[in-house]
């Protein structure tokens, strides 16, 4: 209800006002899970809309993933579907807030089916190039609740030829009751994580990596529009992306290698590449 309510005052307001720099995105991920005792392979599937209208902002993206699991332990393969939102409003040049919105629609196999995601952001411009945003994500589960403050500095620069982005991002999340089941009980009770990005654009070519570093587990990634709802704590994440424009469209590479450790079982040195292809369409 709250996806179609978004849906319908979009139109509206589209209808009715002039769309800047929007943008319909699709996407497809295949996964790979090394020394893993419960996943294989899997398949992500993901589409949504970046629309720009006045001084506001509607996010939206809808995924689904279907993943082989082993068989035992695990009775089925996993299949899920999650929605994320994100409304932002510019209150002036160098202040803004965002709302964004979370919610696993299904997840078969994990008590984390259902689980929802609210928060609260605040970014402020000090300079033109300099950028911060503070956002305060609360994740309720059926038996855990998770509290996750995120601070990201991003800084902008050019040459003559080559435009710079680097983003620093640091991300505290506290995790409570998660001693009453054996799905988090063996996660810490708080976790802090750091990371590093940098994106590159040279003419109609993109290049960009990220590093993270720190343990986290059931953390909130990408600006609000993934979500770690399984039990796996991760200790390494390394990215790199390559992306190029063609007319109106931006077709983007990324390869995405993680180190995780299956909580429950403590299987460790669990390592997972993911390999994706997104497809951008701006208008």
């Amino acid at each position: 209800m709250k996806f179609l309510l978004l849906v319908i005052l979009s139109a509206s307001l589209w209808a009715t006002s002039e769309t800047i720099h929007s943008s319909i995105v699709t996407y497809a991920e295949n996964k790979t899970f090394e020394n893993s005792k419960q996943k294989e392979n899997g398949k992500v599937y993901g589409f949504g809309a970046d629309l720009h209208i006045d001084r506001s902002e509607y996010k939206f993206i809808y995924e689904h993933g279907d993943t082989a699991t082993k068989q035992p332990p695990l009775r089925e393969d996993l299949h899920t579907d999650k929605l994320f939102l994100r409304y932002s409003y510019k209150i002036q040049n160098d202040l803004a807030f965002n709302l964004n919105y979370i919610h696993i629609l299904n997840d078969n196999i994990a008590i984390t089916d259902d689980g929802q995601s609210f928060a609260a952001g605040l970014s402020y411009s000090p300079k033109k190039n300099l950028l911060t945003n503070f956002t305060q994500y609360y994740t309720n589960y059926e038996d855990f609740t998770v509290f996750q403050s995120d601070f990201k500095i991003e800084y902008k620069t050019k040459t003559d030829k080559i435009k710079f982005r680097l983003s620093s991002i640091t991300k505290y999340l506290d995790i409570h009751d998660k001693n009453i089941n054996i799905f988090t009980k063996n996660a810490k009770d708080k976790y802090f994580t750091s990371g590093l990005k940098l994106h590159m654009i040279y003419e109609s070519y993109h290049f960009a990596a990220a590093a993270y570093f720190g343990k986290r587990a059931f953390a909130i990634m990408d600006d609000g529009f993934k979500i770690q709802h399984h039990a796996m704590e991760f200790d390494r994440t390394y990215a790199l992306a390559v992306g190029k424009n063609i007319s109106n469209f931006v077709i983007r590479l990324q390869y995405i290698y993680q180190r995780a450790t299956e909580l429950p079982i403590h299987n460790d040195n669990v390592n997972i590449s993911n390999f994706r292809m997104l497809l951008n369409y701006k208008f």
